[in-house]
């Protein structure tokens, strides 16, 4: 049986895919870019697959593969997947829900701290002048984040780590999810908003944990910023398309926002002519301790990457060999 790896993330053998699949299964690695850069024969091959998103697993894809029986995104997001078409195909589409549950919810919280507590700008004051800036700056954004109120929305995995940090620094912890069965907040003992405006309202720093959906695409946009706090910080490590960063651009300019960190863009890499981008690179004034920027990193760690591969390739492995599946998104279209 052969797994392959269309668009690796990675250089080298899938020895960690490998290793999990056992020797019952070849784990075979590719790089492509496009659909024609892997040969029909090798498609037509497939029992199973591992996508990273480089490529989209839509119906061009599955048309090449006649023998794929399973397919896994190598993530939590599992956009890049045309979950119809697989079910329809009676194939089951699963993703990796937990690899990097901590790591994420790490980012989010060390995003917060950066802007309000200035480290980012403080740290390039230094490095620009160490004995002339050797002070503290005293800004808008910074902060005593006890008592501030600590927004999520979606209140699932990530987003329930990430306000389990939160409360360890005595922040009050809300949440917006209307998918959430009552007695989650119970459980976790944060406070449910009804609506998303109500949650943006209250919202001292907003930190975003929600799947890219049809409903959640835009979520953040002109209208929903205007209802947040003029000394609010906008936190997004869940998927970029989430957040209209043209939207954020303007808040920030117009001061209707305090500050954002971004860890994923809608387009990644991002057009450096865009104004927020362009307006970093030049230090524009009102983005100098009010932006932070990372490349879609919040996910990666050397822990988390091999999590990542190894329980995805092992989901794959097992369900090939006769035995469970785990983590289907795609369920209800296999039913159907």
């Amino acid at each position: 049986m052969l797994i392959i790896i269309p668009d690796a993330r990675f250089d080298g053998p899938a020895d960690i895919e490998q290793e999990a699949a056992g020797e019952a299964v070849e784990v075979r690695p590719y790089q492509a870019k496009s659909l024609d850069d892997i040969p029909d024969e090798v498609w037509a091959e497939a029992d199973g697959m591992l996508i990273w998103g480089v490529l989209r697993c839509d119906r061009a894809l599955l048309d090449r593969t006649p023998k794929l029986r399973v397919v896994s995104r190598m993530g939590v997001g599992f956009d890049v997947i045309d979950i119809e078409e697989c079910g329809r195909r009676s194939i089951p589409a699963c993703n990796v829900p937990d690899y990097g549950t901590t790591d994420i919810a790490d980012h989010a919280i060390g995003l917060m701290l950066a802007l309000s507590r200035g480290i980012v700008r403080h740290h390039e004051a230094l490095r620009e002048d160490p004995v002339g800036n050797f002070r503290a700056i005293g800004t808008p954004i910074m902060r005593r984040l006890r008592g501030r109120t600590f927004a999520i929305i979606g209140l699932g995995r990530i987003g329930t780590a990430a306000g389990l940090r939160a409360r360890a620094f005595g922040m009050r912890v809300m949440f917006y999810d209307p998918y959430l069965l009552d007695g989650a907040d119970l459980a976790v003992g944060f406070e449910r908003c009804e609506s998303l405006e109500e949650l943006l309202g209250e919202a001292d720093v907003v930190s975003c944990h929600t799947p890219l959906t049809e409903e959640t695409r835009g979520m953040i946009n002109g209208q929903t910023l205007s209802v947040m706090k003029q000394d609010a910080i906008l936190i997004n490590t869940s998927r970029g398309e989430v957040v209209d960063v043209d939207a954020v651009t303007v808040a920030l300019k117009e001061n209707r926002i305090a500050a954002a960190g971004l860890d994923v863009l809608p387009q990644e890499p991002p057009d450096p002519k865009q104004e927020l981008f362009r307006a970093l690179k030049t230090r524009e004034a009102w983005t100098v301790g009010r932006v932070i920027l990372t490349p879609h990193a919040a996910w990666f760690s050397p822990d988390g990457a091999t999590d990542l591969r190894s329980k995805a390739a092992r989901n794959l492995a097992v369900y090939l060999a006769g035995g469970p599946i785990r983590n289907v998104v795609n369920q209800e279209h296999l039913a159907q």
